[in-house]
């Protein structure tokens, strides 16, 4: 990933977080013939200083034979992101010599995969990632609530991926590279155009830059 230096965002525990707030990544991965990519829900679990991220496959996906042999994958993670019209930049008015860009926050997590067909691997990954999701819901539902023989045939039909993860990479384009008055009208740009999320992670990038801390 091209990635500038003042882009970089390096702090794991902010790198984690968007994977767990944005569990839908892209499984990349190749062989001699072909490169394949896949969406595919993410669950993160750590143990120590040890990552390890955890999904599911349709057994009918052949992405799963690719890697059967414990290939290294890639997997991304896309966050927030948002259009930056030239208009929002307060040099603008001075110069003119401003064009449009994109925002966005990413993370890449490289790893060697595994796969897992046995019941006893898959049975806890789903219900793990089905609890992530429905626990914040007022009556959530469990896998226990479907009956046994129904969760057995959908097993039958799924193979577990793991992804014992060697790197993350996080890419934070929010407007760093632009002067504070720019940013200061990329906030209010986004926030009037409904992207409050984007607007909260460009004010937090520049006071960063300026070294306070946040």
């Amino acid at each position: 990933m091209y990635l500038p230096a003042h882009f970089a965002e390096t702090d794991p525990a902010i790198l984690k977080a968007l994977i767990c707030a944005h569990p839908l990544g892209l499984l990349v991965s190749s062989s001699a013939e072909e490169v394949l990519a896949n969406p595919v829900p993410f669950l993160l679990e750590e143990t120590g200083d040890r990552v390890m991220l955890k999904a599911h496959l349709a057994r009918a996906n052949p992405q799963w034979k690719h890697i059967r042999e414990g290939a290294r994958v890639l997997v991304v993670f896309q966050g927030e992101e948002a259009y930056v019209a030239p208009s929002w930049y307060a040099s603008k008015q001075e110069h003119g010599k401003v064009v449009p860009t994109w925002n966005y926050a990413m993370v890449q997590a490289r790893g060697v995969a595994e796969v897992h067909e046995a019941p006893e691997w898959l049975l806890p990954q789903i219900t793990a990632i089905t609890q992530t999701q429905e626990n914040p819901r007022h009556e959530p539902w469990q896998v226990a609530d479907a009956p046994d023989r129904f969760i057995d045939v959908q097993m039958r039909g799924i193979v577990g991926i793991s992804v014992a993860v060697t790197e993350l990479t996080g890419k934070w384009k929010v407007s760093q590279n632009r002067s504070e008055a720019d940013r200061a009208g990329v906030v209010s740009g986004l926030s009037e155009a409904g992207h409050a999320a984007m607007a909260g992670m460009v004010a937090a990038g520049g006071a960063r830059n300026k070294g306070d801390g946040s």
